[in-house]
């Protein structure tokens, strides 16, 4: 099996965790692996099911639902925000994720992200593509927003 992980950056001063990914399906379950660590490293190991679900829905839908040119990554970042964690995934297309109501052919990913974060939008970001993002905290849940 190939390395899927390309790049880790250090830990940036704020504080964020970044990883790069080939854009493959098993980047996945390796993206939440390395969630689940940063977690327990910020002493917040209470919102690793909610926070380990929508990191899931969001890098699969940028590694099915992207379509940019081969060669391309995605990245992750994990930031700690006092309570909770923001969880971004940046992807080199600019196709927008739309919330809407399930049917036969999907859409179950986002309302399940929308219903376990605080908060979730999508960012512009420098350079091609976009930053889908969520806040997972022990607060309520909030409404989307369409920048950071």
């Amino acid at each position: 099996m190939r390395d899927l992980r390309t790049v880790q950056s250090e830990t940036t001063p704020e504080q964020a965790v970044v990883w790069r990914w080939r854009r493959h399906r098993r980047c996945v379950a390796l993206a939440r692996s390395q969630l689940r660590r940063t977690l327990a490293q910020w002493k917040q190991p209470d919102l690793t099911d909610k926070a380990v679900s929508v990191l899931s829905e969001l890098l699969a839908n940028a590694v099915v639902h992207a379509h940019v040119p081969p060669g391309r990554e995605i990245e992750t970042r994990f930031i700690p925000m006092g309570t909770g964690v923001r969880i971004e995934v940046h992807d080199a297309s600019d196709e927008r994720p739309v919330l809407r109501a399930p049917d036969e052919s999907g859409g179950f990913g986002l309302q399940l992200v929308d219903r376990l974060s605080t908060r979730w939008g999508v960012s512009e970001r420098s350079g091609v593509g976009k930053c889908v993002w969520a806040v997972v905290s022990r607060e309520g849940r909030g409404a989307r927003s369409s920048s950071s």
